[in-house]
C-alpha cells in the first residue's frame, strides 16, 4: 500500500505480532486513525492483508511511520520485555521530536520503566509506561490498562484509552492513571502476581476433589460451572469449567489428561516476588505459586521420589469435600489478594505514587485475566476506606474467614494427610494464623541474634535497646 507523508493518523502502534494488532485493531474499531510498523514488514503486510480497515495502515520504514502521526506524535509500543523495548525506543528518539509521547504496553519490569522515563524524558520526549492485561482477546475487544507517567499526558491519551478499555457491568471503564514513571507498570506486575495465586489456587482445587473427592471430568466441569454461578465467578473459574469438557481432538477421553503437567512462567509473578521481599511484604501465596510451576517443570526427580518417598496409605473421607474445598478457595483467594493489595501499599510510600487501591481494584472487573465478581467487593472495601491497611479487616472480608476458616483447615489437614500438595491454601492458612498469632516466636529469634551477634532485643516490660551477656553452653 503506497502512503504520502501528511501527518493524518492518531496514533501509532509499533510491533504488529498478535497483542499489537489487535490493539491496533481495537483502536481502528473506535474510529481512530492508526499507523500499523514492525521491524519485519512482511508481519504488517500480513496483518492489513488478513485484516483490511479502512481505520489502519501499513507503513514500512521507520520515518514515514512517524511522519504519518499527527503531532504530538503518539506511538504505542508492543514488543518483548526487556532489551528489545530499549532498542525501539531509541530508533524512535532518532526519528521523533520534541514533546513526542512514546507508550510502552507491553509487560516491562517497572524499574526499566522508571529508567527508561528519565532516558526518554532527557531527549525531551514524553515516555508512558502502561500495563495490558486480557491477552489478545482482552486486546482485540477491550483490555484493561493501566496506563502510568505525567497526569496531564494522561489527559490526552484519556479518550483514545478509555474507549478502547473493557467496560465493567456498571458502564466504567477498565483504565484509569496509575501514577507517575513506573507505576503502571508495577501495578500490572502485582497483577500477575495475584493471578498467578489464583491459577494454583484453582489447580490445588481441582487436585483435591479429583484425589480426595473423587470426581470426574465431567463432574468437576459441573462443579466449576455452578461455583461460576455464585461468588467464585470469575473469568479464570469459567475457562476451567471449560477445559474440564473438552474432548480431546487427537484421541479419546479428555484434552486436559493429556496436557503434560508441567507450566511455565514468563517471570511477572517471579518479579512480584522478589519485590516483595525487597520492601518487606508478605506475599508468600504468590511465592508458593511461582515455586509450584518450578516443581511442575522437574518432571524425571518428581517421577522419581514418587517410587521412593512413601506415600500415605489412609486418610479420613470428608462428605461435605466440595463444599469445602469451594469455601476453602474463596477464601485464600481473599489472603492472595491481601497480600497483592498490601504489596500496592507499601509501593505507594516506597515509590511516592498515589495509587488509589478502590479504583485499581475497579479496572480488574473487566477485560482482564484476574477478572471477578469477587472484585466488586474489593472496590467498595476501599472506596469505604481508602486507608485500609489489610484487606482482611474490611467487614466484608473479615466476616468470610471466619466462616470459612473451619473448611480451610479440614481441608489443608485433609490435603496433608493424603499427601496431596497445596503449597498456596496452605500459605493461606499460615498467613491468616500468622495475621492473628499474638506469639510467633521472635522473641526466641531475637535472643538468638543477640547471642550470636549482639544485635540487641527489646524489653516488654521497659523502653530502649539491650545487650545481655549470655552464658556460652554449647561446647563442641
Amino acid at each position: 500500500m503506497s502512503q504520502d507523508n501528511a501527518a493524518t493518523m492518531d496514533i501509532g502502534v509499533y510491533g504488529m505480532a498478535v497483542m499489537g494488532s489487535n490493539l491496533a485493531l481495537n483502536m481502528a474499531d473506535h474510529g481512530f486513525k492508526v499507523a500499523g510498523f514492525n521491524r519485519h514488514g512482511d508481519v504488517t503486510r500480513e496483518v492489513i492483508a488478513k485484516h483490511p480497515h479502512p481505520n489502519m495502515s501499513g507503513f514500512y520504514d521507520l520515518q514515514e511511520f512517524v511522519s504519518s502521526l499527527k503531532k504530538p506524535r503518539r506511538v504505542v509500543i508492543m514488543v518483548k520485555a526487556g532489551k528489545p523495548v530499549d532498542l525501539v525506543i531509541d530508533s524512535l528518539i532518532s526519528v521523533m521530536e520534541k514533546g513526542d509521547v512514546i507508550i510502552d504496553a507491553g509487560n516491562s519490569f517497572f524499574k526499566d520503566t522508571i529508567r527508561r522515563f528519565q532516558h526518554v524524558d532527557e531527549h525531551g520526549l514524553h515516555y508512558f509506561g502502561m500495563g495490558v492485561s486480557g491477552g489478545e482477546k482482552g486486546a482485540r475487544f477491550g483490555p484493561s490498562l493501566m496506563p502510568g507517567g505525567s497526569r496531564d499526558l494522561y489527559e490526552s491519551l484519556r479518550p483514545i484509552l478509555e474507549a478502547i478499555a473493557a467496560k465493567a457491568k456498571d458502564g466504567k471503564p477498565c483504565c484509569t492513571f496509575i501514577g507517575t514513571d513506573g507505576a503502571g507498570h508495577y501495578v500490572k506486575m502485582v497483577h500477575n502476581g495475584i493471578e498467578y495465586a489464583d491459577m494454583q489456587l484453582i489447580a490445588e482445587s481441582y487436585l483435591l476433589m479429583k484425589h480426595l473427592g473423587g470426581k470426574s471430568n465431567a463432574e468437576l466441569s459441573r462443579i466449576y460451572h455452578e461455583w461460576n454461578g455464585g461468588e467464585l465467578k470469575s473469568y479464570l473459574i469459567g475457562i476451567t469449567a471449560d477445559i474440564f469438557a473438552e474432548k480431546d481432538d487427537k484421541g479419546s477421553g479428555e484434552l486436559v489428561d493429556k496436557i503434560v503437567d508441567s507450566a511455565g512462567q514468563k517471570g511477572t509473578g517471579r518479579w512480584t516476588s522478589i519485590q516483595s521481599l525487597e520492601q518487606g511484604v508478605d506475599t508468600a501465596m504468590i511465592t508458593a505459586a511461582c515455586n509450584a510451576r518450578v516443581m511442575s517443570n522437574l518432571l524425571e526427580e518428581r517421577e522419581n521420589f514418587s517410587k521412593r518417598i512413601v506415600a500415605p496409605d489412609s486418610w479420613e473421607a470428608n462428605e461435605n469435600i466440595v463444599e469445602d474445598i469451594r469455601r476453602s478457595l474463596y477464601t485464600a483467594k481473599i489472603v492472595a489478594y491481601a497480600q497483592g493489595f498490601a504489596l500496592y501499599r507499601s509501593a505507594a510510600k516506597e515509590f511516592g505514587w498515589h495509587l488509589d487501591l478502590g479504583r485499581i481494584a475497579s479496572i480488574f472487573r473487566a477485560g482482564c485475566i484476574i477478572q471477578a465478581v469477587f472484585l466488586d467487593k474489593i472496590t467498595e472495601a476501599y472506596q469505604k476506606n481508602p486507608q485500609l491497611a489489610s484487606l482482611m479487616e474490611d467487614e466484608f472480608f473479615l466476616a468470610k474467614i471466619n466462616e470459612n476458616l473451619p473448611s480451610l483447615r479440614r481441608v489443608v489437614a485433609a490435603a496433608a494427610s493424603a499427601g496431596i500438595p497445596v503449597p498456596a491454601m496452605m500459605n493461606a492458612l499460615s498467613y491468616i494464623d500468622t495475621s492473628r498469632s499474638t506469639q510467633l516466636g521472635a522473641n526466641l529469634i531475637q535472643a538468638q541474634r543477640d547471642y550470636f551477634g549482639a544485635h540487641t532485643y527489646q524489653r516488654t516490660d521497659a523502653e530502649g535497646a539491650y545487650h545481655h551477656a549470655w552464658q556460652e553452653h554449647y561446647k563442641e
